[in-house]
């Protein structure tokens, strides 16, 4: 349930090294999350990465990850791997990094009958000893989550920053409240205020040998004020503290301008399919 203190390690020296951190991350991340929800399994047979919880309400909560297939057995196992989640009637995304293959996954997808549409990413990388300072926000105030109180806050922010269901978002609170807030586990939450009102979150991810930024969002009224960016910028800052060199993130189209802003570089679209369509 927790991860061992993160190591320091060396700034990569080329993009290759950038580009394999974002999906590598990403895998971590479910890898831990998966086992721990209701229903949650894990696999990993050498051309498939995929996880399955008992969650129907978000198809994000189960997924497959990372594909390895060949030309001559891609259809036969996206075939295999549909079938398994119609048996258990469960919504899902497929996730397609610019590492995939087949070179037509994509198409084989879509003959399959996969929809274009589950969310397009983009995948971000960059060096944390290239941030920049935190903004001054006049009645901002940050605070990384210790306690279930403070969870809470944080998890109304979320709710209301993406327009989510309580219902879609309870799986993430249960999960991360069993996970605990100790220096020891692999999840960072921090919860931002306005003149005392919650209106912000984001979380640190610590796997992979890297950091993370997952559901940095805001609400509407609080927008335009640098509020994303230090949402941003507080837990890379913290976890290069702790001796990590590389942050990653899948940025949506909203948010892509600030990320770039900060420093990160891109490395292809995070593209998902839906099933079922």
């Amino acid at each position: 349930m927790t991860a061992p203190a993160p190591v320091a390690n060396e700034p990569p020296a080329n993009r290759h090294a950038l580009a394999a951190a974002v999906d590598d991350n990403i895998v971590a991340y479910w890898r831990a999350c998966a086992p721990l929800m209701p229903g949650g399994a894990w696999y990993e047979d050498g051309d498939l990465t995929w996880f399955e919880t008992g969650v129907s309400t978000a198809p994000w909560l189960n997924q497959v990850l990372r594909t390895r297939l060949t030309p001559e057995n891609a259809d036969e196992r996206i075939d295999e791997m549909l079938a398994a989640f119609d048996r258990r009637g469960t919504p899902m995304l497929w996730s397609v990094s610019p590492s995939d293959n087949p070179a037509d996954l994509d198409a084989l997808l879509q003959r399959g009958g996969l929809v274009r549409g589950g969310g397009v990413l983009t995948g971000m990388a960059m060096l944390l000893h290239e941030l920049p300072e935190l903004p001054e926000i006049d009645g901002f105030r940050l605070e990384r989550v210790r306690d279930d109180n403070a969870l809470a806050r944080w998890m109304n922010a979320y709710v209301a920053g993406f327009g989510m269901t309580e219902d879609q978002a309870q799986p993430f609170f249960d999960l991360y409240r069993a996970f605990g807030y100790g220096d020891d586990a692999p999840f960072r939450h921090y919860a931002g205020t306005l003149e005392g009102e919650a209106v912000a979150s984001s979380t640190a991810f610590l796997g992979a040998g890297n950091a993370s930024i997952w559901h940095v969002g805001t609400l509407p009224a609080a927008r335009r004020r640098g509020i994303g960016t230090a949402m941003t910028l507080a837990p890379l800052r913290d976890a290069r503290d702790l001796g990590l060199t590389i942050g990653v993130l899948g940025s949506s189209e909203a948010g892509y301008s600030i990320y770039e802003k900060l420093g990160f570089q891109t490395f292809g679209k995070l593209v998902q399919y839906r099933w079922p369509a």
